[in-house]
């Protein structure tokens, strides 16, 4: 296998890693206002992913840092053209952070639910706007001779990347939803649940029209299998969900997220970023870094990647039992002063 195929399969993968766990995170955000009916319970969802959202955004940084070094053309880009939807996209993810650290620093009702807006719109957000984005790289968009971006905003919202967008924000949101019913018992449990199974078709639905809507306009032979397999994962998913089968659900909720990305990264090869003119496309080729770049990249890759799943594995299982109201404590923070 060439270094630059490589790099593109690592990507995929980073990618498809960052989905399925940021995932979960982005849907629990979503349903904050949902499943959260009294201040514990919203404690209690925030508490679900507390240990581990921070390390799932490690992927996001680290599929843009390898994207960067493979590919630098393709980053240049990339970041240029869609620079206003990844800006909101970043602002969003810096105020959701920032929500789950200060919400709990000062005790009024009013403070916890400035926050909590942070932290559903920081959800929100993302998880529209990366299908949006991840739409728009798969169809094409306007470059130049020298690969510049030369479309404007607007030009990002069309039919396809919108329904892409959908894609991601009702898979992630039942995403989420069947992660706080495994991760939580009690009412909160019983809600998830439920909600989970009520997902179920508005996400088979939305999902399976994307899907089929790519394998029809590139004809991909890996692809259309890929996309088979996705959708009958998802199905599996939502069935396993009305069965309550909690864990089952959440493995074939997280298996369809990880076997769409790898549909759309399939489709899109050899290219990186295809042009409407296709002489005008960053493939795998001419968007890489020289071979002696990827070679040393390839070797820390090698080197430290295991080191990291297996921190990463060892924290889901220190954190792995299930979270009930009765464990969360009363606020202990100081009462906020009337000014």
């Amino acid at each position: 296998m060439e270094l630059t195929t490589f790099w593109f399969a690592l990507i995929a993968i980073l990618w498809a890693g960052y989905f399925l766990l940021e995932g979960f995170d982005f849907g629990v955000g979503i349903l904050l206002p949902v499943l959260g009916r009294t201040e514990r319970e919203r404690r209690l969802l925030i508490n679900t992913i507390g240990p581990v959202w921070d390390g799932n955004e490690v992927w996001l940084l680290v599929a843009g840092g390898a994207t960067f070094a493979a590919f630098p053309e393709w980053y240049a880009t990339l970041f240029s053209g869609f620079f206003l939807p990844l800006l909101l996209i970043l602002v969003a993810l810096i105020l959701r952070g920032v929500a789950f650290e200060y919400r709990g620093k000062v005790d009024d009702d009013r403070w916890r639910r400035r926050w909590d807006a942070c932290i559903i719109g920081g959800s929100l957000v993302p998880a529209l706007l990366w299908g949006v984005a991840f739409g728009n790289i798969v169809r094409g968009v306007a470059l130049d001779a020298d690969h510049e971006y030369v479309g404007g905003f607007f030009n990002l919202l069309n039919p396809y990347a919108l329904l892409g967008g959908l894609t991601t924000l009702t898979l992630f949101t039942l995403h989420g939803a069947v992660f706080l019913a495994l991760k939580t018992d009690g009412e909160v449990r019983e809600r998830a649940g439920r909600l989970a199974a009520r997902l179920g078709g508005p996400a088979v639905a939305v999902a399976g029209g994307f899907l089929l809507w790519t394998a029809l306009a590139h004809h991909d032979a890996v692809g259309w299998v890929l996309s088979a397999l996705a959708a009958v994962a998802l199905v599996g998913g939502v069935l396993a969900a009305y069965a309550r089968r909690e864990g089952w659900a959440f493995l074939a909720t997280g298996a369809t997220i990880v076997l769409a990305t790898f549909a759309l990264f399939v489709t899109l090869f050899p290219d990186v970023m295809p042009a409407f003119d296709p002489a005008n496309s960053l493939t795998v080729d001419n968007a890489s870094s020289t071979p002696y770049t990827l070679k040393v990249m390839s070797w820390v890759a090698v080197l430290f990647t295991p080191v990291v799943l297996v921190y990463q594995g060892w924290t889901y299982w220190v954190f792995r039992k299930r979270l009930t109201v009765e464990q969360i404590p009363p606020v202990t923070v100081p009462v906020r002063e009337k000014v």
